[in-house]
């Protein structure tokens, strides 16, 4: 496999292997910009079907880490980790301090932070052998509140630009997956007045939407057919593909996945479809913006993050409003955006 030639290798600056015997750790770091500073980004732990897969994952979430700070405003690069396998057979505190060492030998360039499968209790041992870790409890804590409200904050915008009001009362949002982040969300959405369609793999998590936030449970399959104003992927990447935007009736995507495009191209077929995307890495960038504010010198102080995160509904409103004038999918205009504040990095 020539990793250069393949589609989602962008340039990156480093993509380093780690593998430890002894814990079974077989993790990949790729580092994909540090023109604005350390690269920063979660580590995930996934059983992925084989290692090209992992790879593949990887690339376009570092990717999507540095257009996702450039955007943020943050002074960091992007970065992500990737440890391969079951976590529920795999997790151990002698694996995460392997990863930690890994880390730790790039010297800086990179700084993790807990994601997928990924607890800030692990990232507390990986911290046991290496100071670039960032989102640990006692300093910025958990970043999935602050992805909700950075998320939460995007729908509003998404709808006042699509539908004219940013008043959620009586909007219908399909919300696809309720891990920690998606409940979140929909405990915000729930308070602002929305009615909520939701699906995951979790029957319990399901069966507290429905007491708790009033929720209509649909099956995995059919969340994306739902009569809703906003369709929001909170699970992993790869949601919006030509088989889901052919069932879609919402109007509105917004939601805190990562990599919910399948290709890029789906990006002017929603815009041919008159359907308003949220560039996933704009809305989502709440918890790295509070992870940042650990990794800055200045010490941490959750009332900042919060301003901060709430200037992603003005970022987005600039993106939705630029990308309308150009006749440009949003996220086109995102990524020359992010790359444009790339470019002029240190100027």
């Amino acid at each position: 496999m020539a990793i250069f030639d393949l589609v989602d290798f962008d340039n990156h600056e480093q993509v380093v292997y780690c593998s430890d015997d002894a814990t079974g750790l077989k993790a990949i770091i790729a580092v994909h910009s540090t023109a604005l500073g350390p690269a920063a980004g979660g580590c995930r732990f996934w059983d992925y079907v084989n290692d090209e897969a992992a790879l593949t994952d990887v690339l376009r979430l570092s990717k999507g880490m540095t257009y996702k700070n450039a955007m943020a405003g943050l002074k960091l690069g992007g970065g992500k980790g990737v440890i391969i396998g079951n976590p529920r057979h795999l997790k151990s505190d002698d694996l995460f301090k392997a990863y930690g060492k890994a880390v730790n030998n790039l010297g800086g360039r990179y700084y993790t932070a807990e994601d997928v499968n990924i607890t800030t209790g692990d990232m507390a041992i990986v911290n046991q052998v290496t100071d670039y870790v960032s989102g640990l409890e006692g300093k910025s804590g958990n970043p999935g509140p602050f992805t909700a409200l950075g998320t939460f904050l995007g729908i509003k915008a998404a709808v006042k630009f699509k539908l004219g009001s940013d008043d959620l009362s009586g909007i219908k949002v399909a919300v696809q997956g309720l891990g920690s982040v998606g409940y979140s969300l929909c405990e915000r959405l729930h308070a602002a007045g929305a009615k909520l369609i939701v699906t995951d793999i979790n029957q319990e998590i399901l069966d507290k939407a429905v007491t708790e936030l009033d929720a209509t449970v649909v099956s995995l399959d059919d969340i994306y057919k739902q009569d809703v104003e906003v369709f929001s992927p909170c699970a992993l990447g790869a949601s919006i593909n030509d088989d889901s935007i052919a069932e879609l009736k919402a109007v509105i995507i917004a939601g805190c996945a990562n990599n919910q495009l399948a290709e890029s191209r789906h990006d002017q077929v929603l815009l041919d479809k008159g359907i308003l995307y949220a560039p996933d890495y704009v809305i989502n960038a709440g918890g790295i913006i509070n992870v940042a504010l650990e990794i800055y010198p200045e010490p941490y102080c959750a009332d900042k993050a919060t301003s901060l995160v709430e200037n992603i509904y003005h970022t987005l409103m600039n993106v939705f409003v630029t990308a309308n004038e150009k006749n440009l999918p949003t996220g086109k205009v995102a990524d020359e955006m992010a790359r444009a504040i790339i470019a002029n990095a240190g100027k």
